[in-house]
């Protein structure tokens, strides 16, 4: 039976744009794998949201490279296009969804909204990264 992980993945922005930073965490069930957390300099939320998705990914692909994922987000944005439901029109968001979609296979990973209140531990460490902790 195929490994199955969850990715809580979230990013932000002081200012859009402005400093911004990623956090994901990787959890088999209620066991956390890995946190990573990583300020990225000046951009867009969106755009920090797409880092921590595809930081998680390559964390999760580390552990199973042949592990079904959930990806939970409070992106909406990000669920959606990299659910193939809503076009991507935004170059440099496009990249990073292509990005995203090469490191583990598409088919086994499903994309989650999730609302801010649910992803509280993603939110944590893009904060932490942001302070400089």
């Amino acid at each position: 039976m195929a490994r199955e992980l969850i990715i809580y993945a979230d990013g932000g922005s002081r200012g859009n744009p402005g400093q911004a930073a990623y956090g994901a965490l990787v959890c088999e069930g209620d066991k956390v794998l890995i946190e990573i957390a990583e300020k990225i300099g000046i951009a867009t939320n969106n755009v920090a949201e797409y880092q921590g998705l595809i930081a998680g990914l390559r964390a999760a692909n580390k552990i199973d490279p042949a592990a079904h994922i959930e990806a939970r987000l409070d992106s909406k944005l990000v669920v959606e296009q990299m659910s193939g439901r809503w076009k991507i029109k935004n170059i440099p968001l496009a990249k990073l969804a292509m990005e995203a979609k090469k490191i583990h296979s598409p088919e086994l990973i499903t994309f989650t909204w999730i609302p801010r209140e649910e992803n509280h531990a993603a939110d944590r460490l893009v904060n932490l990264a942001l302070d400089g902790y």
